[in-house]
Formats: structure tokens, C-alpha cells, sequence
């Protein structure tokens, strides 16, 4: 997948088109991730136990990892990582659109 957790992420389809999160989960096999505000929708919670609140909950879902794109921490521009080696001989996340390693 083209995103992890614990990066910021675009929203570039549907009906969060623009906005940014942090990615709280992926499922690769799925194709999924959970971004933080982005694809939330409402839930009716009742109360199971005494003393426990119910109500209308604001809750993310999961959203296609293809409509999302990683957000550059250097450019603040979205970007598709290309993957390339460094000195060390270790794999890195690159930004296409300025060179910075993510």
C-alpha cells in the first residue's frame, strides 16, 4: 500500500474530496484505511449498561486506499511514494515532487 499508519492523508475522491487526516489503520487486504475524519458517518448507540451513555455517535469507516494520497511533511503537497534504496542499502519512501525522503 501506498500509505501506512500514522500518515497524513488527502482525501482525492467522493464526498471528503480535499480534506486531511491522519491514517489510523490500513487493511491491505481489503484495500482499506481508516482516516481520521474523513468517511464519517453516524451511528445510533443505545446504552447496554446502567449509567453508560447512548446517542448519536460520529465514527469514521473504512475508505478505499486508492482514494486517498499521502500528504509530503516537506512540500505539504499529495504524492504517490516512489521507493528507492539508501546508502545504507535500506528501502525508503521518496516524494515524487521534491526528493525529500517520508
Amino acid at each position: 500500500m501506498h500509505v501506512k499508519a500514522n500518515d497524513t492523508a488527502i482525501a482525492i475522491a467522493g464526498r471528503d474530496k480535499g480534506k486531511q487526516g491522519k491514517v489510523m489503520s490500513t487493511d491491505p487486504k481489503a484495500g482499506t484505511v481508516l482516516v481520521e475524519g474523513i468517511n464519517v458517518a453516524k451511528r445510533h448507540k443505545k446504552p447496554r449498561k446502567q449509567g453508560e451513555p447512548g446517542g448519536i455517535i460520529s465514527k469514521e469507516t473504512p475508505i478505499y486506499a486508492s482514494k486517498v494520497m499521502r500528504v509530503c511533511p516537506k512540500c505539504s503537497k499529495p504524492t504517490r511514494p516512489a521507493h528507492r534504496f539508501s546508502k545504507d542499502g535500506s528501502k525508503v519512501r521518496v516524494c515524487k515532487k521534491c526528493d525529500a525522503e517520508i
